[in-house]
């Protein structure tokens, strides 16, 4: 079976683990994404799945300001340990995170926070449009699937490119870190503020608590 460079990606961002691991799990469980991550969870090269339920109680919020001031940023980003948390790369990562989302605004941390009216309106958007292209109705599904994908690469924060490397997506950053600590790291929250308008990100970090 072809081991086509989207499994290979579902992989790395399933497991965290490296390329080449992903490839050789995937050609020993033929493709089959469950037991190429039960292989790598056996080796124990699935660092980000095997910490993913881990408490995250420490991190920290970092900032960012972009053109003159006129784009503003705050992310909060959590681990497990305040050791990590103080580290240079920890910090690092709050600063990539913080100028993604000043770079790309997207709307939502991740695809499981995009609420379900939502999703549905975009989803009619997208229905429309397949009705509207003149492709068979067959293949209407398989274009809306393809136009939530993209939706949710476009608007969820860990679903995007990577700004400082587009071969890499948010969460294969994330989780290129986990590997690399053996710490849990989740992006919990973010806002973003661009001057004139309203609102911005999700408008979650400022709740008094």
């Amino acid at each position: 079976m072809e081991i086509t460079a989207v499994l290979v990606k579902q992989l790395r961002e399933r497991s965290g683990a490296g390329i080449m691991n992903c490839k050789e799990a995937l050609r020993e469980a033929q493709g089959d994404l469950e037991k190429a991550t039960d292989i790598l969870r056996k080796k124990g090269l699935a660092a980000a799945g095997k910490r993913a339920h881990r408490a995250t109680h420490e991190g920290a919020v970092g900032s960012y300001v972009h053109a003159g001031g006129r784009i503003g940023v705050l992310v909060e980003v959590n681990c497990e340990t305040d050791f990590v948390a103080r580290t240079k790369e920890f910090q690092q990562l709050v600063k990539d995170l913080a100028m993604q989302v000043a770079a790309a605004s997207p709307r939502f941390v991740s695809r499981e926070e995009v609420p379900g009216a939502v999703l549905e309106r975009e989803r009619e958007i997208f229905r429309a449009q397949a009705r509207d292209s003149g492709k068979p109705e067959k293949v209407w599904e398989s274009i809306i699937k393809g136009r939530v994908e993209k939706f949710y690469a476009e608007q969820c924060l860990v679903d995007q490119p990577f700004v400082r490397d587009p071969n890499l997506t948010i969460s294969e950053r994330i989780n290129s870190f986990i590997t690399q600590t053996g710490e849990n790291v989740k992006v919990s929250r973010f806002a973003r503020f661009a001057l004139g308008e309203t609102s911005g990100g999700n408008g979650e970090i400022p709740d008094g608590d």
